[in-house]
């Protein structure tokens, strides 16, 4: 790739240039397409404007007579031939970007230059992570709806947009403004982090590849042939302003998004009027740190010129209007390249192949490992030493490749295969037929039992306060322990004896080692890292036993007795207890005087034996909150419908759960029903 400054700041010769501007228009097209029509982009919107203002760049030091077919002239990409074609009344243009305070100060000075005024007010509001529709309404009803498409010719996907809940049918009547008999209304759908989360569990569960992304899901799902597809994703719309608006006249923009939300239109309740430039850049930066809490994606602030008939004025470019700039914030997806792959191992001897990569900023924070789980799930994205890729943070937190750009592939990357030994210790490393992990076999490796302590003293297990990763391996090294039960034998000499380490941190380490000594006893057999024992396991253990001896003294049939313990979990619990390094361990801990406290008398458990599944969304309370009713009441919750499955409780807009439930003629409550149920059982404890 040229260097942006090499084609924008250095003359090249006219030959060198043209074949630049030809490579540049093939590759956008490219990712145009990838983008607009296949919902599965290969590289970063950054890299993609990048690109774009490349291209600019050349095509205005040496303009040809292809421009008019240039990308750079149109907005998107040729809609799709299995939707009809929809014309845009009036054209849906583009946006052009800015990146930062001095490029928005740019604008401004341009917008003020070109109306000749001083001072210029706009309208600031989020620019949401969605795809932009054109809604046709006649005499207040919908009519016709449709993607963007190339800004002249979308696709026409009305039918889908029926399905969208926040999408009024009609339009409110008694508004101070009458309704136009013809109005274009623009907004974008998008859809919300956690309904796309909801739903990425729900493909997953039923076999279907999880989407990458929320703008992915929202554009899939618009563009389903089937609208009874897309009525059962979780889709919303914001509207943001009217392309043809028949003999409805305004005066500003900010007038336009008033009657919007009058005639009942959903509008972005963060949209604000700013007075000058200055303004609107503090509300960039405002928006910019409250990102990551609001519930949906943004990637940038959009500013309007409020007054339209300054609006008018300025008018537009080819591709974008001349009064409006899309203020991008740093990218949350970024292009690198994968240096290496690494292999870590976990408490339970899991081999996790890591990608080492060239450190890229991602949304702020510089991003240079992700996990790559497992090898299957690396063949399953062909992920190879040397591979461009690109890579996001998920939930803004944790990075992952979300998939290779193979443009870029040359055919010098290596393909990775998981060691035979393990890194750390060196003994075998097994995979199991049934399982997609690899494992080493040996239960002294370091690297394990540095895991296993830093799991031990983890909050969900016996949170021993300011015992984290770095402290529980220094201390490991430091053959200060070799065990969790070791912790309890630490004094404060050794503690001081450790480098940086305060006299003050040894003793509330101390401390907080000394009040987990009465833990749970569902807490301690989590705590125990005992395979295939989660939270939820744990806490039936405790139930049932009631005692540690008793647990370690329960043979295979009484613990398959248990609803939830099958065959592979008894068996793991039984080679943990008969382990003779881990009974020297229980015994250090009841030397050390550790006493697991024996769990309450339950509640009434007139749910006892149920078993319930959820759907769809409840609107009375969160998912966890009804796991815990049911469990609280002695029932079970499971995550997919089986022949064992006693209730499907069926939320508002429910998955293939409940057709799977009505086939196999399971009962199915609705919310009400299900409220009324535990409403009892709760009201009878109390």
């Amino acid at each position: 790739m040229v260097d942006l400054e090499d084609s924008s700041s250095k003359i090249m010769d006219k030959e060198t240039a043209h074949r630049r501007i030809f490579e540049l228009r093939k590759t956008i097209e490219y990712h145009n397409a990838r983008y607009y029509q296949q919902d599965a982009p290969e590289i970063s919107d950054a890299e993609y404007d990048r690109l774009m203002k490349e291209l600019q760049n050349l095509e205005a030091l040496y303009p040809d007579d292809e421009l008019a077919s240039s990308p750079t002239q149109r907005v998107g990409a040729a809609p799709l031939s299995k939707f009809a074609p929809f014309a845009h009344p009036q054209p849906m243009l583009s946006l052009a970007n800015a990146f930062g305070a001095d490029e928005i100060k740019d604008f401004d000075s341009r917008v003020r230059r070109l109306a000749k005024s001083e001072r210029v007010d706009y309208v600031a509001e989020p620019k949401l992570d969605g795809l932009a529709v054109n809604l046709i309404y006649e005499n207040g009803r919908f009519r016709r709806g449709a993607t963007r498409g190339d800004g002249a010719v979308g696709e026409d996907v009305t039918q889908n947009l029926k399905t969208i809940a926040s999408l009024p049918l009609k339009m409110k009547t008694g508004a101070f403004r009458p309704i136009p008999e013809f109005i274009e209304v623009r907004g974008e759908v998008y859809m919300e982090k956690e309904p796309f989360e909801k739903l990425n569990r729900r493909r997953v569960e039923e076999g279907d590849a999880p989407f990458a992304n929320p703008r992915n899901a929202a554009a899939g799902s618009l563009r389903q042939l089937d609208s009874k597809i897309t009525a059962r994703r979780p889709l919303n719309i914001f509207l943001y302003g009217v392309g043809s608006a028949g003999d409805a006249a305004f005066a500003s923009h900010w007038e336009i998004l008033e009657t919007l939300a009058a005639w009942g239109f959903p509008v972005n309740p963060l949209i604000r009027p700013m007075p000058d430039i200055n303004a609107c850049i503090e509300y960039y930066e405002q928006t910019g740190s409250i990102r990551s809490s609001l519930p949906y994606d943004i990637d940038g602030v959009v500013l309007k010129v409020n007054r339209l008939e300054i609006q008018n004025l300025l008018g537009s470019v080819s591709r974008s209007p001349r009064w409006a700039l899309a203020c991008k914030f740093p990218a949350q997806q970024a292009a690198t390249v994968i240096q290496d792959i690494i292999v870590q191992v976990g408490r339970t001897g899991t081999l996790t192949p890591v990608a080492v990569m060239e450190p890229v900023n991602v949304g702020g924070v510089l991003v240079s490992r992700a996990t790559l789980h497992n090898e299957d799930e690396i063949l399953k994205k062909d992920i190879r030493i040397g591979d461009a890729v690109l890579i996001q943070r998920a939930g803004d937190v944790i990075p992952e490749v979300v998939g290779v750009i193979l443009s870029k592939r040359t055919g010098r990357e290596k393909e990775f295969r998981m060691p035979r030994a393990c890194p750390e210790c060196g003994s075998e490393v097994v995979r199991q037929a049934d399982e997609a992990a690899h494992r080493c076999v040996n239960l002294s490796c370091p690297a394990q039992l540095k895991e296993h302590i830093r799991h031990f003293a983890s909050r969900g297990a016996m949170d021993i306060e300011g015992l984290g990763e770095k402290l529980s391996a220094q201390l490991f090294d430091a053959k200060m322990i070799a065990d969790p039960a070791d912790l309890y034998f630490l004094t404060k000499e050794k503690l001081l004896g450790l480098d940086r380490q305060a006299e003050k941190s040894a003793e509330n380490l101390l401390e907080a080692v000394e009040r987990s000594k009465t833990p749970a006893l569902d807490k301690f057999i989590f705590a125990l890292g005992i395979r295939h024992v989660g939270e939820r396991t744990a806490k039936l253990l405790a139930g049932h036993f009631g005692s540690l001896e008793a647990l370690m003294s329960a043979g295979c049939e009484e613990l398959t007795a248990i609803r939830e313990i099958g065959p592979e979990i008894a068996q793991s619990i039984l080679e943990f207890f008969a382990e003779p390094k881990n009974r020297i361990v229980l015994e250090k801990f009841q030397r050390a005087g550790l006493s697991p406290r024996t769990p309450a008398p339950t509640a009434q458990a007139s749910l006892q034996g149920k078993s319930f599944v959820f759907t769809g969304s409840m609107e009375s309370m969160g998912r966890n909150k009804a796991k815990a009713a049911v469990e609280s009441l002695g029932g079970i919750v499971h995550s997919s419908v089986t022949g064992k499955t006693s209730y499907v409780v069926a939320g508002s807009d429910p998955g293939s759960k409940l057709e799977k439930a009505r086939k196999q003629s399971i009962p199915v409550i609705g919310e009400e029903e299900f409220l009324t149920m535990i409403g009892r059982q709760i009201h009878r404890q109390a």
